[in-house]
């Protein structure tokens, strides 16, 4: 009986743990994809658990689309040096990500990010020098 009750301890905390591990699930990214954009941030939203760079991008006919890309979180970009002045609106930034794999106009975050002024910053928010 005691190892019956064990078990079933077991059981239910690994069905309630689940949901956490969806949390951090990229397969809506094409991960052997990488896109490379060039625009304007118009919103950095510095915010845990993960930071959101939205990013206007002219596309060849002159139209504009706005990407957004997910980022690590806050506290970690904070510890590496990236504030958010850094990407204040209306800075001209160049990103990289793996895109969706439905064709949104949304990556994850992962290659790098260079500012105007040259700064240049990794996927986890650790500042390249």
């Amino acid at each position: 009986m005691r190892i019956s009750i064990g078990f079933t301890a077991i059981a239910a905390c690994g069905v309630l743990s689940l949901p956490a591990l969806s949390h951090h699930s990229d397969r809506m990214y094409a991960l052997d994809t990488t896109v490379t954009l060039e625009g304007v941030v118009r919103e950095f939203q510095y915010s845990n658990p993960h930071a959101w760079l939205i990013v206007d991008v002219e596309n060849d006919d002159g139209s504009v689309t706005t990407w957004g890309f997910e980022g690590s979180s806050a506290s970690n970009m904070m510890r590496a040096g990236v504030r958010p002045g850094d990407l204040a609106p209306g800075t001209r930034v160049r990103v990289s990500g793996h895109p969706m794999r439905d064709g949104r106009p949304a990556a994850e975050w992962i290659t790098s990010f260079r500012v105007e002024d040259g700064k240049e910053f990794n996927p986890r928010g650790y500042r390249v020098e």
